[in-house]
């Protein structure tokens, strides 16, 4: 065995066959398949409402929407998160305010969230990095305290994750999942809002779909009516069946693949731990935690080759990785336009330089994760 991708998906048989009956049952938009997923998701995180939509950028979208969230309000975001999360932000008229994260879990630091609130700030983007839950009981007091504040979680990398307070999906005001290519569960591309809130759930129903009734919805699923009103402005973020299709077929497997991961992060610990100058970040308790990404710092005094080094000789070695992320607050949009230094979030910044997202995938076998571990402790060696 020589090179090991960072991500290989994992389809079985009878989600190809159940894709295939989707396509052959000349329902191809929005139909039952969609409304089967939908209320298996929500029984999945315990949640009363689940909408799915065709990004977990489109769910984050709505859900601020929803939540009466506009024009000159302040949302806070943590800087080290992908590119959507403060996006819809600007979307909506809104300015993403960030901050920094916790050296050990990477997860949004709460204390820096209560700094930066101010009369303006109507939400909080509580983003679970890397498939570990962020601190909801402390999400949960700043809400208690602050009732004009709402929070959504952004769960893209968190399914299934179990936190004290319940699944994630259960907790916020909404939240927003996603099943692109490589996360813990997939339909291609696509996502899922859930709620407790119903107003919000109707909400985001409508907007998903060009803002028309819910009558002119039922046009669809009885085929008996041609008349629709559009209620408001929206957009076209509905899920296909063929798309809910596969993800019932993989909700189904959920458990099997997230125990996958868990077997896969714990091999990973366990060559790691003596290591010197490589240290996995801290997930938390692993049966809670769904295992997203493995992620690990690189202390180049002490291990001998940086960060970057180190993704080059596994490169070159035919083994694939990733940085989840460069924070948003270096990014060339953010320094121009809000005026952020590279060192105005210290945590994130220094770790940014450090980690590295290592091959994690179900269906990864020993050998393989073997070969990333060999590779790592070579270019140690060298």
């Amino acid at each position: 065995m020589t090179g090991v991708p960072y991500f290989r998906p994992n389809i079985s048989e009878e989600e190809i066959e159940l894709v295939a009956s989707s396509l052959a049952s000349g329902w191809l938009t929005s139909g039952p398949r969609v409304a089967e997923f939908e209320k298996s998701f929500a029984e999945a995180v315990g949640a009363k409402y689940a909408i799915a939509l065709n990004s977990c950028t489109a769910a984050l979208h709505l859900a601020l929407i929803a939540l009466d969230v506009g024009e000159g309000d302040e949302v806070i975001v943590p800087t080290l998160t992908f590119a959507a999360t403060a996006e819809v932000v600007l979307a909506v008229g809104a300015v993403p305010v960030l901050v920094d994260v916790l050296p050990d879990t990477l997860a949004i630091d709460f204390d820096r969230v209560r700094s930066a609130i101010t009369p303006k700030t109507r939400a909080i983007m509580a983003m679970h990095y890397g498939g570990s839950a962020a601190d909801m009981h402390a999400a949960v007091a700043i809400r208690e305290e602050n009732p004009q504040i709402s929070i959504i979680e952004d769960a893209a990398h968190a399914f299934p994750t179990r936190h004290e307070l319940g699944m994630v999906g259960s907790i916020g005001d909404a939240t927003c999942f996603s099943f692109y290519a490589n996360k813990t569960m997939t339909t291609g591309e696509g996502g899922m809002l859930t709620t407790n809130d119903p107003k919000v759930a109707e909400h985001v129903r409508r907007l998903s779909l060009h803002g028309l009734s819910r009558d002119a919805w039922a046009r669809f699923e009885t085929r008996s009516s041609w008349d629709y009103d559009i209620v408001e402005a929206g957009w076209k973020y509905n899920m296909t069946d063929a798309a809910g299709s596969l993800g019932i077929g993989q909700l189904a497997r959920s458990a099997e693949m997230a125990q996958m991961r868990r077997d896969i992060a714990a091999r990973y610990d366990n060559a790691f731990a003596d290591v010197a100058g490589i240290t996995p970040r801290n997930g938390g308790e692993p049966a809670r935690n769904a295992c997203h990404l493995y992620v690990v710092r690189v202390d180049k005094q002490k291990f001998g080759v940086s960060r970057s080094e180190l993704i080059a000789l596994l490169g070159d070695a035919d083994i694939g990785t990733s940085v989840h992320y460069r924070p948003l607050h270096m990014h060339s949009y953010y320094t121009k336009t809000y005026g952020y230094e590279p060192r105005e979030f210290p945590v994130a910044a220094d770790a940014f330089d450090e980690i590295v997202s290592l091959p994690m995938f179900p269906g990864m076998t020993h050998d393989e994760v073997d070969v990333v571990v060999e590779r790592i402790l070579n270019a140690k060696a060298s």
